[in-house]
């Protein structure tokens, strides 16, 4: 048994489409069927063909993921899916072989998948698993630091139980290297995990209040404990009871929230008689939720930890001074490495 790396899409484009059909889905939908090449060097030259002025490097680079997405992902195996549209990731088991699925003359490349957990919080993994699932790579073999045993226990329900040391390197000229990190995924988990260990429980709550401060809205945060449903009131205006007001609901758990939380703010909503809601769970949302909002679109917002992160950098500069000395962080300016060559 092996895992993989195996993204949705440069911006997430395929992630729902993966989770929705129980596949694995990549892009090069310029490239046929790869059902029946032997060799990494027979889809090197349909590359080739198809682009014949393409850096011999990036021919190789693509050559290499397409032949393991087609050929080397085994029945059995394990597939990481880190969602670009959300704060999770998805685990799942391949349960098929690569088959090719021909639409309007461009086809997708796919792996038939039992999606197991598509729902797991980043800040479930250490940072280790992280950066590894932040190779600049769209397929990639994940072998360092005990990745398959530890993704394992996730799968079973349990929490990454780390490594004390690490994994042994191949020499098959077959594995692709992991050839780069993300370098803003890995600086926003390692700022998620901050505000885990700092602002947990209550202290998110704080956090969201003093985001929502900054927009204009006069809060009340709840006191510590239980809080029948309500964390922070707000509304506009010098005494906070101007329209919109607003319900904030806050979830620091580490279990995405469900639709019977999100149901129980429609109803404090019309309790308070508040005219928009905002849920903020920090594991996420599972599906049921997340279909279900979509028809609550302008009345209630969801946000999990990516939503919560850009609040914060949003605002940090206008944040009061305790909050910023709580969460000290600074701008800096990097340069983007280019995903051209890992499609």
């Amino acid at each position: 048994m092996k895992l993989w790396l195996v993204r949705g899409g440069r911006h997430g484009e395929t992630e729902a489409y993966s989770l929705d059909n129980g596949l694995a889905v990549i892009g090069w939908r310029e490239i046929p069927d790869l059902s029946s090449v032997k060799t990494r060097e027979e889809v090197a030259t349909i590359l080739q063909h198809l682009n014949p002025t393409a850096p011999a490097a990036r021919i190789t680079n693509h050559s290499a993921q397409l032949f393991t997405f087609a050929h080397r992902i085994a029945l059995g195996d394990i597939v990481v899916m880190p969602l670009k549209t959300r704060a999770q990731i998805a685990l799942g088991k391949v349960i098929g072989g690569y088959r090719y699925l021909a639409s309007d003359g461009n086809g997708r490349h796919a792996i038939a998948m039992d999606w197991v957990r598509s729902d797991v919080p980043r800040s479930t993994f250490k940072q280790d698993l992280l950066y590894s699932f932040g190779a600049f790579m769209t397929v990639c073999e994940i072998k360092r630091n005990n990745a398959l045993e530890r993704i394992q226990a996730v799968l079973a329900g349990k929490t990454d139980p780390g490594d004390a040391e690490l994994g042994i390197e191949t020499s098959d000229e077959s594995e692709i290297a992991l050839t780069g990190t993300d370098l803003e995924a890995a600086i926003r988990d390692q700022i998620t995990r901050f505000i885990q260990s700092h602002f947990s429980g209550h202290g998110l709550a704080r956090l969201v209040a003093a985001v929502l401060e900054v927009d204009g809205y006069q809060t009340e945060v709840s006191p510590p404990g239980p809080d029948g449903g309500v964390d922070i009131l707000a509304g506009k205006g010098p005494l906070g009871l101007e329209s919109p007001r607003l319900v904030v609901q806050v979830k620091s758990g580490s279990t995405p929230t469900n639709v019977t939380i999100y149901r129980n703010l429609q109803g404090t909503m019309q309790t308070y008689k508040a005219e928009l809601g905002l849920l903020v769970s920090w594991a996420g949302f599972n599906k049921a939720v997340e279909q279900e909002a979509k028809a609550q679109h302008f009345q209630i917002r969801l946000w999990d930890q990516a939503d919560m992160l850009s609040a914060v950098f949003r605002t940090y500069d206008r944040l009061p001074e305790d909050i910023r000395a709580e969460l000290p962080l600074t701008r800096a300016w990097l340069l983007v490495q280019s995903d051209e060559d890992t499609k």
